[in-house]
């Protein structure tokens, strides 16, 4: 990795300085370790005699980054703003925006000890252990968007309204910032995206994750009850089916380098389909899925391409945080294609 990369390890000393004048209690030798996954901002566990905790940075200086990537500023915030919600998670302690002590912002939070399911099929469990978890995320998406934002204090957390036609401008500017050759499907989704936005008379504003994946929750060791959601990065306030369409394209990607339930025997693995899931969040929120639902998935796909086709970017660029980031970046072609195949169901042509 190049030199722009946050080095922890190598700024222990000066790490454990500035921990020792801002998070109280934090004394003894420090030991660190670099946690696996985080393919966008990286995260290390950090150890003393007295704390356990993780520092989670971005993966270089803010001016080699994207536009608008990376704000652990915000993961902060939310984090601090969630505290004692419906919504479980970690508690966050400093914020740290001075590149100099390990190359790169960072904030620092608790750690939480339980499990972390990488597939969504859930290996290794029961029918009934996994309909038990799949249930209990399910209630968390759905809590999260009938939070009141107003007494969190984050109703400046983003722009209301025009949630959908915003993002595609953001995550058009992205890939096109990012792309290293022509993928067809991509560019039928950029034009088509734009004007295929549903018109909404009242346009529905809530707390969205952004990135809401089984693999970003843990789970209380052997029980289906729910710890923690991580990974805030991509939070804002905007339409709640969006934030809910992009937790079910797991239901549509066939499992391989990325992990899916497509085409999987769901009923005898004691998962729901993605119908009855559907069907019991609207259920649980008041919300209704309705007509746009193919453009939701259609959406998505092109945003999660669009995010690994960054991901890739940063791997050229020396920057990955991810030793898989290139094969993150080919699923690029594959998201494009299905996006585009829910945009036909739609009525779209090429």
């Amino acid at each position: 990795m190049s030199g722009a990369f946050p080095a922890v390890e190598a700024n222990a000393a000066r790490l454990q300085a500035w921990l020792r004048a801002h998070l109280e209690g934090f004394d003894g030798e420090l030991r660190i370790e670099r946690l696996a996954g985080g393919r966008s901002n990286p995260g290390w566990r950090l150890r003393t005699s007295t704390r356990d905790c993780v520092l989670r940075a971005r993966p270089g200086p803010r001016e080699k980054l994207l536009p608008s990537a990376h704000a652990i500023e915000r993961e902060f915030r939310v984090q601090q703003a969630l505290a004692g919600s419906a919504v479980p998670v970690t508690t966050v302690h400093a914020l740290c925006e001075d590149e100099a002590i390990v190359g790169a912002g960072f904030y620092v939070m608790d750690f939480v000890e339980g499990e972390i399911f990488r597939d969504p099929a859930l290996p290794g469990l029961s029918p009934e252990g996994r309909a038990a978890r799949y249930d209990t995320m399910l209630a968390a998406i759905a809590e999260l968007h009938q939070l009141d934002i107003d007494a969190l204090g984050l109703r400046d957390f983003g722009r209301p309204g025009q949630y959908f036609a915003r993002q595609i401008d953001r995550w058009t500017r992205q890939y096109v910032a990012s792309r290293d050759g022509d993928i067809a499907a991509m560019d039928r989704l950029v034009a088509w995206l734009p004007g295929a936005v549903p018109r909404e008379d009242r346009e529905p504003v809530a707390l969205v994750h952004g990135d809401f994946r089984i693999d970003n929750l843990v789970f209380a060791h052997g029980q289906p009850r729910l710890r923690a959601v991580l990974d805030w990065e991509l939070s804002t306030l905007g339409h709640p089916l969006a934030d809910f369409g992009y937790h079910v394209m797991t239901w549509h990607i066939v499992p391989g380098f990325l992990a899916g339930l497509g085409g999987l025997e769901l009923e005898a693995l004691g998962i729901p389909g993605e119908q009855a899931y559907v069907h019991e969040y609207e259920r649980r929120t008041g919300l209704r899925v309705g007509e746009h639902w193919d453009f939701c998935l259609a959406y998505n796909l092109f945003r999660l391409a669009a995010i690994l086709q960054g991901v890739g970017a940063r791997a050229r660029a020396g920057m990955a945080t991810d030793p898989q980031a290139a094969r993150f970046a080919a699923q690029v072609p594959m998201l494009a294609e299905l996006g585009w195949r829910f945009a036909q169901r739609t009525g779209a042509t090429a």
